[in-house]
């Protein structure tokens, strides 16, 4: 079948009853012609794949930030280009930075897909603008490295991290999504326990927020300011100063960006942020990186809505702990647009 293919796009690509050696002479063009498009067209669709496993994560500089006492932080993330598989890095030699300790606080478990604003490292003493604090990460047999610097076009704020989860669109924002602040999370408890393999412990976190960007109802979920440049979420009968807009429901609405879109409304996410060994939390926890699936339980997902919040603040959860080791579980306060961390480090023995 391929070489019939072949013959009839031979024969009509260089033209029936040509001499011997013209038709070598084209064919041979029509040969270097096809492997100069594969060649081009091949890293095009390479990139258009998506995996389960057996890629390597990329780390992420996502800019420097300073703090109201004047103290500036790098802020790094990185990107798992599996969807499913989660990699161990241990802090050395593949996890590590080129100043100062190899350990800065950064994650040795990497959960699939983007993760923003993972964590973030002082700025060393003595830093000039010139410098960089590169930190590097070898996962599959594969290197790679992010590069840290003071470059102002570097420099982001809370309006930069909104932007860049999703929670805003691109160029768009508002006076109360400029005041908002990040949720407060408190590991209720020590911060420190032991446990044994197979054994549930319980966690709590009591979690505030001052209730921006507004949680929305069922079928509503969106972003934390709408932007009509790109796309209406209101029904044409909707005055244009009406404080009771008749919302349409985006989820059946076409994409409006191609970047990523993330629904707000504040909710917990526990995931392990150290340790090797498989962790089972009970209830199923929201995913706190971007699963942009449909169903996910995801705020990145097309259709979600966040759980309710108990009045008291205190949210729960059961951790099963399947393999010995010690291990440090993260609790992530999101709001949609900001996030705010808790820790607990757990000894697991059998």
């Amino acid at each position: 079948m391929i070489m019939a293919a072949w013959g009839l796009l031979a024969s009509r690509s260089l033209g029936e009853g040509c001499g011997p050696g013209a038709w070598r002479g084209r064919l041979g063009a029509w040969i270097r012609t096809a492997l100069a498009v594969l060649l081009l067209t091949a890293p095009l669709a390479a990139q258009s794949l998506s995996y389960s496993r057996g890629q390597n994560v990329s780390p992420a500089y996502e800019g420097w930030e300073q703090a109201a006492d004047g103290t500036k932080y790098f802020v790094f993330g990185y990107m798992n280009r599996n969807w499913e598989e989660e990699i161990d890095v241990p802090v050395g030699a593949d996890n590590g930075f080129n100043i100062g300790d190899a350990d800065q606080g950064q994650p040795t478990r990497f959960l699939p897909r983007r993760n923003r604003f993972v964590f973030r490292v002082p700025v060393p003493k003595g830093f000039s603008d010139k410098d960089e604090l590169i930190w590097t990460l070898t996962t599959q047999g594969k290197t790679e490295k992010a590069y840290a610097s003071l470059r102002l076009d570097y420099q982001i704020d809370d309006v930069v991290r909104a932007s860049e989860t999703g929670a805003l669109g691109a160029g768009s924002s508002s006076p109360e999504i400029r005041a908002n602040k990040p949720p407060t999370v408190e590991v209720q408890g020590r911060k420190a326990l032991d446990a044994k393999v197979g054994e549930a412990v319980t966690l709590i976190v009591e979690v505030g927020d001052d209730g921006v960007p507004k949680r929305r109802g069922s079928g509503l979920a969106g972003a934390a300011v709408a932007n009509t440049g790109s796309r209406r979420d209101t029904g044409t009968d909707t005055a244009p100063d009406s404080q009771s807009p008749v919302r349409v429901n985006r989820a059946w609405m076409p994409p409006a960006r191609v970047t990523v879109g993330k629904n707000v409304g504040l909710h917990v996410s526990w995931f392990v942020y150290r340790g090797k060994g498989s962790v089972t939390f009970t209830p199923d926890q929201v995913m706190s990186w971007e699963d942009t699936r449909a169903g996910a339980n995801s705020p990145w997902a097309p259709i979600w809505v966040p759980p309710p919040m108990p009045p008291n603040g205190q949210v729960s959860v059961q951790a099963t702990f399947w393999e010995p080791g010690v291990y440090v579980l993260r609790a992530r306060a999101d709001d949609g647009a900001l996030t705010a961390d808790g820790h607990v480090t757990i000894t697991v023995k059998r």
